[in-house]
C-alpha cells in the first residue's frame, strides 16, 4: 500500500513536468517560427526595395559603369577612361538620390520636401567639391560649382519649360511670380558677393595685396550663409506652401474625386525609413566614385584634348543635376511648374547662398585659400545668366519657346568656356 501511495503521488508530478516541458518545447517553437516569419518578411522588403531602387528606372543599367571604372584603374590607369566610366556611373546614382529625395518629400510635406530635394539633389556637386579641395584643385571647386548653377538656370529650367510647353500645348502654364522674384533677388545678391573680390582683384585697389580679397570672400561668405539661414526660416514658417502648385493655391472649385485619384496615383513606393536608408548607401558611393573622378580630371583633359574649364563648368554639372533634371521636366509634364521652379531655381540658389559660401569656409577651416574671385569671364558669364532668367520669370507664364530660348542660351555658355582657356585650372596648391 505505502509504495502504491508513493507511486501515485509521484505519477501526478510526473504528468506535470512532461506537460510543462511540452508547452515549453511548444512555445520555443512558436518563437522560433515568429522568429522565421520575421526573417522571411525582412527579406521581402530588402528584396522589395531593391527591385523598386535599382530595376525600376531604366537609367539603372548604367549602375555597372561606377565598380567597371574602379577596375580598369587598378588594372590600367586609364585616367581618360576612368574618368569617362565614373562619369557614368555617378548618372544614375545622382538620379536614384533625386528618386529618394521625392520619396521623402511625401512624408515631410511639399515646402521640406522641395528643400530636401534641392539639398540632396546638391549633395553630387559638394561632394565632388570637397574631393577637389582636399586635392588643392580650388578652381574646379569653383567652375564646377559655378556650372551647377548655369545648368540649373538654363538647361534644366529650360528643358523644363519646353517639355511642359509641348505637352501642354493647349494650356498657358502658370506659376507664383512671387517665389520666382524671392529667389531671383537671392541670385542677384550671390552674384554681389562674388562680383566685389573680382572687381578688387582686377583693378587692384586691395588694401592689402593678396589678402584683402580672400578676407572679404570669407566674410561675404558669413553673411551669405546667414542670409540663407534667415531664408529658410521664412520658407518653412511663413510661405509654408511654396512649392505647391498655383492652382492648387487659388483654385477651390476641383472636384474632390480628382484629388483622391491624384493621391492614389503619387503615392510613396518605399517607407520613410528606407528612404533615409538608400540616402546614406547612395551618397555613399557618390563618394566614393566622386574621388575617381576628381583625381583623373587633368589626366582626362589632356587624353580627351578638352579643356579643364569645360569639364568642371558643363560636364561635371551635367552629371551632378542628372536628380534635378528628370525631376523638374517631370513636375512641368504634370501642370506643376512650381515645383520644377522649386527644383530648377531653388537648386540654384542654394548653391549660390549656400553651397559657394560653406566651401569657402570649409577652405578657411582646412587651410585652403578659397575665394569668391571666380574670375572675370565666369563672374560675367553668371551676372548675364541671372538676368537672362530674372527676365523670362517677371511674367509668371511659361511656354515652350521660352524654353528653347535658356536651352539656346546654355548651349553658347557651353561652347563659350569650350574655346576659353583658364591657365588657373592647373592644379594650384598653396
Amino acid at each position: 500500500m505505502g509504495s502504491l501511495e508513493v507511486k501515485s503521488i509521484i505519477e501526478p508530478h510526473d504528468q506535470s513536468t512532461s506537460t510543462s516541458a511540452s508547452t515549453n518545447r511548444n512555445m520555443l517553437s512558436m518563437k522560433q517560427f515568429s522568429e522565421n516569419c520575421d526573417k522571411k518578411q525582412l527579406w521581402c522588403k530588402v528584396i522589395t526595395s531593391l527591385k523598386i531602387a535599382l530595376f525600376s528606372n531604366k537609367i539603372n543599367l548604367l549602375i555597372p559603369f561606377g565598380p567597371l571604372a574602379m577596375l580598369v584603374d587598378t588594372l590600367t590607369g586609364n585616367h581618360g577612361w576612368v574618368f569617362f566610366l565614373s562619369l557614368l556611373g555617378i548618372i544614375p546614382l545622382a538620379e536614384r538620390l533625386g528618386w529618394a529625395t521625392e520619396q521623402l518629400a511625401f512624408y515631410t510635406g511639399p515646402t521640406v520636401g522641395g528643400l530636401l530635394n534641392a539639398t540632396f539633389g546638391n549633395a553630387t556637386e559638394l561632394i565632388i567639391s570637397m574631393y577637389a579641395m582636399k586635392h588643392g584643385m580650388l578652381r574646379v571647386v569653383q567652375q564646377s560649382l559655378l556650372g551647377s548653377i548655369l545648368s540649373n538656370m538654363l538647361l534644366v529650367l529650360g528643358c523644363a519649360f519646353f517639355c511642359g510647353g509641348i505637352f501642354l500645348p493647349k494650356k498657358e502654364q502658370v506659376f507664383d511670380k512671387s517665389n520666382a522674384v524671392m529667389s531671383s533677388g537671392l541670385l542677384l545678391m550671390a552674384v554681389m558677393g562674388l562680383l566685389f573680390p573680382a572687381v578688387l582683384h582686377f583693378t587692384h585697389t586691395e588694401l592689402h595685396f593678396g589678402k584683402s580679397e580672400l578676407a572679404l570672400s570669407r566674410f561675404s561668405s558669413c553673411v551669405m550663409l546667414i542670409a540663407y539661414g534667415a531664408y529658410l526660416f521664412f520658407q518653412l514658417t511663413t510661405q509654408k506652401n511654396s512649392y505647391s502648385p498655383i492652382t492648387e493655391k487659388y483654385q477651390e472649385d476641383s472636384p474632390k474625386e480628382d484629388n483622391s485619384d491624384d493621391d492614389d496615383e503619387e503615392s510613396p513606393d518605399i517607407s520613410k525609413y528606407e528612404c533615409v536608408i538608400w540616402l546614406s548607401i547612395l551618397t555613399l558611393f557618390i563618394s566614393i566614385l566622386s574621388e575617381y573622378l576628381v583625381n583623373t580630371i587633368e589626366g582626362a583633359s589632356v587624353a580627351m584634348n578638352i579643356p579643364i574649364a569645360f569639364i568642371s563648368v558643363i560636364l561635371l554639372p551635367i552629371v551632378g543635376n542628372a536628380a534635378e533634371h528628370a525631376s523638374a521636366i517631370m513636375f512641368a509634364m504634370k501642370d506643376k511648374l512650381d515645383i520644377s521652379l522649386g527644383v530648377a531655381i531653388g537648386s540654384s540658389t542654394q548653391i549660390s547662398m549656400f553651397a559657394i559660401p560653406f566651401c569657402v569656409v570649409v577652405g578657411w577651416i582646412m587651410g585652403r585659400p578659397l575665394d569668391l574671385n571666380f574670375q572675370l569671364f565666369e563672374t560675367a558669364t553668371l551676372f548675364i545668366t541671372v538676368l537672362v532668367v530674372a527676365f523670362m520669370l517677371q511674367d509668371g507664364t511659361s511656354n515652350y519657346f521660352k524654353g528653347v530660348m535658356l536651352v539656346f542660351c546654355y548651349l553658347i555658355v557651353a561652347a563659350s568656356f569650350f574655346v576659353h582657356i583658364d591657365p588657373l585650372s592647373i592644379q594650384d596648391k598653396p
